[in-house]
C-alpha cells in the first residue's frame, strides 16, 4: 500500500425512533449509506452499537429477553440489507452491532463488517455489561479479527471492549491503523467512559480510533430507553494531527452524520519520528502480553 494513502470515513450518529416496520428501518440505513458513499465518496461507514434494535419498536412489546431474541430472527434480513447496500454503493460499511443466535443457543452481540463485495466478517464483542447479561442474557465472543481491506488495515471494537488496553493493543500489534467503535451509553457517564478510552487508544497505539452511539429514545423497547451520544474521530496527539487529537466530531445527541479525512502517512510518520513514539519504546523486556483468542488473526 501507497504511503500517501487518504482515507474517507463517515460516522452516522443515528436516532431511535418508532418505526413502523423493517421496511422503514431499511430506508433510514438506506439514506445514510446512500449519502455517504455517493455525495462524499466514503471508504468505510460507521453504524452505532444496537441500533437495529429499534426494529423493536415496529413490534407488540414483550419481556427485554424475549425482545432482543426476536431482532435476532432478523438475522439474515438484516445481513442481506447491508451486504446490498455495501454492493449498491461500494462501499466499506461496519454495521454497527446486531444481535446473533449462535447454532448452540447462545446470544452474542457481533459487529458485521462488510466489503464492497458484500462479503462480510463478524466480530463478536469480548466484554459483556452487568446490563447486557442482566437484561439480554447475551455472551461474550473469543475471536478477535484483524481485517485487512484494500485502503487500511482495519479493527472493530464494540463499546466496552475498547475499555480493556489490552484488546486494542492485541490489534495494534497485528498492525491495524484504524480502530472501529460503535457504541451504545444510556447516560453521559457511561458515554464518556467509551469515548475518553477510546481517545486513550488512539495515543497508546497510534491509530485512529473512528466511534459512533446512538441518539435519541425508544419508549416502549425495554432496556433502551434513552441514549446519549457524540460520534468523533480521534487521532493520536502530535502536531501532525488536528488540536485536541480530534480529527472530526459531531454535536451531542442530535442526529447526524460526520465525515473526515485520514492521512496513513501522517500516522506511519508520527509512528517512525514523532514527538514521543510509544509503538518503539514499549518495554517488551518487561512486560509480555499472553493472547489466548480463538481463531483470532488477519482477514482480507
Amino acid at each position: 500500500m501507497s504511503d500517501d494513502r487518504k482515507v474517507r470515513v463517515a460516522c452516522v450518529q443515528y436516532q431511535m425512533r418508532k418505526i413502523a416496520d423493517f421496511d422503514e428501518f431499511a430506508a433510514q440505513v438506506r439514506y445514510f449509506v446512500e449519502t455517504a458513499g455517493v455525495d462524499y465518496g466514503v471508504d468505510y461507514v460507521l453504524f452505532p452499537e444496537f441500533f437495529s434494535v429499534q426494529l423493536l419498536s415496529a413490534m407488540e412489546s414483550v419481556p427485554a429477553e424475549e425482545g432482543i431474541r426476536k431482532v435476532a430472527e432478523l438475522t439474515p434480513k438484516f445481513r442481506e440489507l447491508m451486504s446490498l447496500l455495501a454492493r449498491e454503493f461500494n462501499t466499506h460499511i461496519i454495521a454497527g452491532s446486531h444481535p446473533v443466535l449462535k447454532d448452540d443457543g447462545r446470544l452474542q452481540n457481533e459487529s458485521m463488517f462488510f466489503f464492497s463485495d458484500g462479503s462480510l466478517v463478524s466480530q463478536p464483542k469480548l466484554h459483556i455489561t452487568p446490563w447486557e447479561k442482566s437484561c439480554w442474557g447475551i455472551e461474550g465472543g473469543n475471536q478477535l479479527h484483524v481485517i485487512q481491506t484494500p485502503k487500511a488495515k482495519i479493527g472493530i471494537l464494540i463499546c466496552y471492549d475498547v475499555e480493556f488496553p489490552e484488546a486494542a493493543r492485541y490489534l495494534a500489534d497485528q498492525g491495524i491503523e484504524i480502530l472501529f467503535v460503535p457504541y451504545c451509553t444510556d447516560n453521559r457517564q457511561g458515554f464518556l467512559r467509551v469515548t475518553k478510552c477510546a481517545a486513550a487508544r488512539a495515543i497508546e497505539n497510534q491509530i485512529y480510533v473512528v466511534a459512533a452511539g446512538v441518539v435519541g429514545n425508544l419508549p416502549n423497547v425495554p432496556a433502551m430507553n434513552i441514549h446519549y451520544g457524540q460520534a468523533a474521530v480521534y487521532t493520536p496527539c502530535d502536531f501532525e494531527f488536528a488540536r485536541d487529537g480530534i480529527q472530526v466530531e459531531a454535536d451531542p445527541n442530535v442526529e447526524m452524520m460526520i465525515v473526515a479525512d485520514l492521512d496513513m502517512a501522517a500516522l506511519h510518520r508520527s509512528r517512525a519520528a514523532g514527538s514521543v513514539t510509544p509503538l518503539l519504546d514499549r518495554r517488551t523486556d518487561l512486560f509480555e502480553m499472553k493472547v489466548k483468542l480463538k481463531d483470532s488473526g488477519s482477514i482480507a
